[in-house]
C-alpha cells in the first residue's frame, strides 16, 4: 500500500467517523463495535 492510498483511506474512514457523529449520534459506530465484538468472541470459539 502506498502513502498516498493510505493517506486516502484514512480520510475515508476519518469522514465516515465524522458523519456518523454528526447525524446519528454515533449510532453506526457503536452498533459495528458490538458487531465486530462478537464475530471476534465468535472466531475465538473456532480457533
Amino acid at each position: 500500500m502506498t502513502n498516498t492510498i493510505a493517506a486516502w483511506l484514512a480520510g475515508l474512514i476519518f469522514i465516515a467517523f465524522a458523519a456518523d457523529w454528526w447525524f446519528q449520534d454515533w449510532t453506526a459506530t457503536v452498533f459495528l463495535g458490538f458487531k465486530m465484538t462478537e464475530l471476534i468472541e465468535w472466531l475465538a470459539f473456532w480457533r
